[in-house]
């Protein structure tokens, strides 16, 4: 199954901002264009106090190469 728990999305963009993603564009308070170099956009719509699910956080990984141990 997942080895994904739940979590805060300011962890996951802490996360993110971690590993080699930069915020290219942000739109109103929860919409980021995130950039990183030989990846596609990554469109961050998420709140910073909202809870990310396990579901959510396994796409998220699969476009942006986010590990469980990276959070």
């Amino acid at each position: 199954m997942s080895q994904w728990g739940s979590c805060k999305s300011r962890r996951v963009l802490a996360a993110l901002l971690h590993i080699g993603w930069i915020i290219k564009r942000q739109r109103g308070t929860s919409h980021r264009i995130l950039a990183r170099e030989g990846w596609p956009d990554f469109v961050f719509a998420f709140h910073d106090g909202e809870e990310i699910g396990p579901k959510m956080l396994a796409r998220i990984a699969k476009r942006t190469g986010l590990k469980p141990e990276d959070l």
